[in-house]
C-alpha cells in the first residue's frame, strides 16, 4: 500500500509517495523551500503543491516541527508562531499530523537502525533544531522536544543543530564539541541504549561522528532525510501509536 508522507522543515518541505510495507519512496521526492514567514496558510498552499504534483487523493501524513496533539500544534520553535493553536490535521484536509521527529524515529525504529532494538532507543534530528523521538521497548513517548533542553543559558539546538554550525561558520570538528556535550547531556538524562542521529546532518555523519566520543553507541540513521517523509506515511495506519 502506498501513502503520501510529507515532512515539513523549517527550511525545506519535502513529500514523496511511499510503500508503507518496504518502507521505500515509490517516487522521486519533491522538495519545495518552506515559505517565509512560514503561517499556516502559506504552508498549507505549499502541502497542496506537492499533493498535486504527485495527482494524489489518497492517504496523506505529514510531519510539523513542534508538538502535535490530536492534530493541534502546541509548540512551533522553527516557523511562525501563528501557528500555535492551529488545527493542522483540519488545514490540511484531515492528513495525520504528528512531530517530525517522531515521525523519523517511528521510521527509523521499524525499519532502520532501531529495528528489533528493546530498551531505551534516542532518536535526534539534527537541521533546523534539533528534535527527538524516545522510545521504551519500541513504544513512542510522544513530543519530546529535547532539543530545547538548556546548554550555557540556552536552547540547546541554538548550539548544537545544523543551522548553528552554519551561522556560527564552525568546522565539523569544532561542531562536533558541541554535539557531544549536548548528548552527554541527555546520555545522562535519560541512560539509553541507542542513539541514532537523524535529519540533515545524517547523510554527512563520517564528517562528526567519528570526533564525538560518548559511552552510548551513536549511529547514523539508516533512512538519513527520508525518515520524515517515511513516518509520517506510517502514522496515517496507526503505526506511531
Amino acid at each position: 500500500m502506498n501513502v503520501l508522507g510529507i515532512d515539513i522543515g523549517g527550511s525545506g518541505i519535502k513529500g514523496a509517495p511511499v510503500d508503507i510495507e518496504a518502507g521505500e519512496l515509490v517516487e522521486e521526492r519533491l522538495r519545495i523551500p518552506t515559505p517565509q514567514p512560514s503561517k499556516p496558510d502559506e504552508v498549507a498552499e505549499a502541502v497542496e503543491t506537492i499533493i498535486k504534483h504527485f495527482g494524489w487523493n489518497g492517504p496523506v501524513g505529514v510531519t510539523f516541527p513542534g508538538v502535535v496533539k490530536d492534530g493541534v500544534v502546541l509548540t512551533a520553535a522553527n516557523v511562525d508562531h501563528s501557528w500555535i493553536g492551529v488545527d493542522a490535521a483540519k488545514l490540511f484536509g484531515g492528513a495525520t499530523v504528528l512531530n517530525d521527529a517522531d515521525a523519523a524515529g517511528v521510521a527509523e525504529m521499524t525499519f532502520g537502525r532501531g529495528r528489533g532494538k528493546q530498551g531505551t532507543v534516542l532518536m535526534l534530528t539534527f537541521g533546523t533544531g534539533i528534535g527527538s523521538a524516545l522510545f521504551t521497548d519500541g513504544t513512542l513517548v510522544r513530543n519530546t522536544e529535547l532539543g530545547h533542553l538548556e546548554l550555557h543559558g540556552k536552547d540547546a539546538e541554538h548550539r548544537a543543530s545544523a543551522r548553528a554550525r552554519e551561522e556560527h561558520d564552525l568546522s565539523w570538528e569544532k561542531w562536533a564539541e558541541r554535539v557531544e556535550e549536548y548528548l552527554r547531556h541527555v546520555e545522562m538524562l535519560l541512560s539509553p541504549s541507542l542513539i541514532v542521529i537523524g535529519g540533515g546532518a545524517s547523510k554527512k555523519a563520517d564528517k562528526f561522528l567519528p570526533h564525538v566520543h560518548i559511552d552510548t553507541p551513536v549511529v547514523p540513521a539508516a533512512l538519513q532525510n527520508e525518515a520524515g517523509i517515511i513516518g509520517a506515511a506510517l502514522a496515517t495506519l496507526g503505526a506511531s501509536r
